[in-house]
C-alpha cells in the first residue's frame, strides 16, 4: 500500500538521517524508479527532501526541518485515517494494520480524541450494495503480484461475453463507478489495457517478473472524451424517483409540471449503458425529447415486452 510505504520512508529518514534510493528500494522490495515517485509525492506534501550525490550521498530530510507530531493539523491527520479506514473495508492483513498504527503514532494524546472524531465522520465503504463476489479474492493478490513485480494470467470476458487467456504485468489498481479495474501491460495485445476485475476469472500468479516500463500518462476521468459524446436530453420524471436519477449525473430541474412530476435536463450518452439507466426507471420516466432517442428508447422497451409475451 503505498500510503504505508510512505510513511516508513519519511519514518526511516527521520531515524537514519539518510538513505540511498537503491537500499531504500531493496528494504520495499519496489524499483528504484518508484522510490523516485514516492519521494517526490513526499516533498508535494510539504516534507522538503533532498538528493545528495557522490558514495556516501543518498536522500535526507533538510537539516532544518523539524518533523515531529506538529507537522500535521488536526485535519490532515484525520484525512489520512479517513482514507485508510474507508480502505479497510476492502484490504485486510498486515499492511493496513501498520499503515494505520504509524498515522496514530504522529497524534499526541491531547489531540487523539478530537481527531478519531472527525475521521470517523465520513464514512468510505467500497464495497457495493451486492457483494461481488468475483472482484474480492483476486484483489489482494493482484496488490501482491503488483508488489512484487510478477506476470499474472487470467481468463477475461469482454463486454461480448467473448473470453481470451491474458497475461499481463499488473501495475495499478483503481475504482470508478464502485467497479475495481486493473491498469496493466498486456502481452497479448503488446500495449496497456484496463481489466475489470469482475470480468477475470482462474486468476493466476506467476513465477517469472517484469521489469517495469514506462506507462503513458493516463487521465482515468476521461473528460474530455465523454465531453465530446455527451448531449442533454429532457426527461419527465416522478417525483418518488428524482433522487434516484440524481445519483447517476445529476439533473437540471427545467419547471415543474403539475404535483408528481418535473421535467428535467439529463446528461446523455448514446450507448447500451446509458439506456440501461433510462429503462430501469420503468413508467415512472419518459424521455420528452430529442425524437430519436425516444423513440430508440420505445423499441428497447417494446423489445423488453415482446420477450415476456412470448
Amino acid at each position: 500500500m503505498k500510503v504505508d510505504r510512505l510513511i516508513s520512508i519519511i519514518m526511516l529518514l527521520l531515524d537514519k538521517k539518510r538513505i540511498g534510493a537503491q537500499e531504500l528500494a531493496e528494504t520495499f522490495e519496489v524499483s528504484p524508479r518508484t522510490i523516485y515517485r514516492d519521494i517526490d509525492a513526499i516533498c508535494m506534501a510539504g516534507i522538503p527532501v533532498r538528493s545528495i550525490p557522490g558514495v556516501s550521498g543518498g536522500f535526507e530530510i533538510m537539516p532544518n526541518y523539524k518533523a515531529d507530531s506538529k507537522v500535521f493539523t488536526n485535519a490532515d491527520l484525520s484525512a489520512i485515517l479517513t482514507g485508510l479506514y474507508g480502505m479497510s473495508n476492502l484490504m485486510r492483513g498486515d499492511e493496513l494494520i501498520n499503515a494505520l498504527a504509524k498515522v496514530k503514532s504522529f497524534i499526541p494524546a491531547e489531540r487523539a480524541r478530537e481527531i478519531e472524531r472527525r475521521a470517523k465522520q465520513i464514512h468510505i465503504d467500497l464495497n457495493p450494495w451486492l457483494e461481488d463476489q468475483d472482484a474480492a479474492p483476486y484483489f489482494e493478490e493482484i496488490q501482491s503480484a503488483i508488489h512484487e513485480s510478477k506476470l499474472i494470467s487470467f481468463s477475461y470476458a469482454d463486454r461480448n461475453g467473448n473470453e481470451t487467456l491474458r497475461t499481463v504485468e499488473p501495475y495499478r489498481l483503481f475504482s470508478k463507478a464502485s467497479h475495481w479495474y486493473l491498469e496493466s501491460y498486456c502481452l497479448l495485445r503488446e500495449d496497456f489495457r484496463l481489466f475489470r476485475l469482475s470480468r477475470m476469472a482462474d486468476l493466476q500468479t506467476l513465477c517469472e517478473t517484469f521489469e517495469d516500463r514506462e506507462s503513458p500518462e493516463s487521465d482515468l476521468d476521461f473528460p474530455e472524451f465523454f465531453d465530446g459524446m455527451k448531449t442533454y436530453i429532457q426527461l419527465r420524471i416522478h417525483k418518488s424517483i428524482l433522487d434516484r436519477v440524481q445519483e447517476y449525473c445529476g439533473v437540471e430541474i427545467l419547471y415543474t409540471d403539475g404535483d408528481e412530476y418535473s421535467i428535467a435536463e439529463f446528461p446523455f450518452i448514446e450507448n447500451d449503458y446509458y439506456y440501461g439507466i433510462l429503462l430501469s426507471f420503468g413508467e415512472k420516466c419518459e424521455c420528452i425529447e430529442p425524437p430519436d432517442i425516444r423513440a430508440e428508447l420505445g423499441r428497447r422497451a417494446q423489445n423488453i415486452a415482446a420477450l415476456y409475451e412470448k
